[in-house]
């Protein structure tokens, strides 16, 4: 069974950067797409961005369009998630999922999940 281990959370002030990684247990390059989700406390699971299984296609959640950028490493079978202009509401709980075939929106059609890592924006 695939897993999923996220790293790179943490505290920054307004205006940082992050980087997460998002490392599988086994090769995923033309298998699974990838996406990262956010939780922020009292609100739903919501998708972030996605990099499809050929890493030929990324997707983006419109607010987050210029200030968040996803890439892979097919050698590590790894996922990253690059966070500049960090603001307080990015504050969240990230997770990174995978599904076959193509990237999805809808967290209920990712089939693997990551245990999360603690993304917390303050001044």
């Amino acid at each position: 069974q695939l897993q999923l281990v996220e790293s790179g959370g943490g505290s920054v002030q307004p205006g940082g950067s992050l980087r997460l990684s998002c490392v599988a247990s086994e090769f995923i390059l033309d298998y699974y797409s990838i996406g990262w989700f956010r939780q922020a406390p009292g609100k739903e699971r919501e998708g972030v961005s996605c990099m499809s299984s050929s890493g030929g296609s990324t997707n983006y959640a419109d607010s987050l369009k210029g200030r968040f950028t996803i890439s892979r490493d097919n050698a590590n079978n790894a996922v990253y998630l690059e966070m500049n202009s960090l603001k307080p509401e990015d504050t969240a709980v990230y997770y990174c999922a995978a599904r076959r075939l193509t990237c999805s929106g809808d967290r209920s059609r990712y089939d693997y999940w990551g245990q999360g890592t603690q993304v917390t924006v303050s001044s």
